[in-house]
């Protein structure tokens, strides 16, 4: 399984990012993806995630109402569109594949469940 995520970049506060994980090697039907993010000095953190097998998203206190995560099934890609960006979500974003066997919040957006990994991409948001 290969992921690689892009579309980070340097953003104003209020700005927009859309952020992209491509997947090879995996399915949809035996993967989900989430999204996590690191910041300097600070444990990585599950900001989303999507189970296209059975339609169910999740989403961190600190980004719901602003984040949208979504897939494209035919492309094998997943996709994070990121509004009203904050300096907070300043960090390197990664994406990773959970077996889809995995159900409810608590298992998806903790790291230890997650098989493979991106290289991440790094967003900055000025103040």
């Amino acid at each position: 399984v290969q992921l690689q995520a892009f579309g980070g970049g340097l953003v104003q506060t209020g700005g927009s990012l859309r952020l992209s994980c491509a997947a090879s090697g995996a399915t949809f039907d035996d993967y989900a993806i989430g999204w996590f993010r690191q910041a300097p000095g600070n444990e990585r953190e599950g900001v989303s995630s999507i189970n296209s097998k059975d339609g169910s998203t999740y989403y961190a206190d600190s980004v719901k109402g602003r984040f949208t995560i979504s897939s494209d099934n035919a492309k094998n890609t997943v996709y994070l569109q990121m509004n009203d960006l904050k300096p907070d979500d300043t960090a390197v974003y990664y994406c990773a594949v959970i077996r889809t066997y995995y159900r409810g919040i608590y298992y998806y957006m903790r790291a230890a469940f997650y098989d493979y990994w991106g290289q991440g991409t790094q967003v900055t948001v000025s103040s």
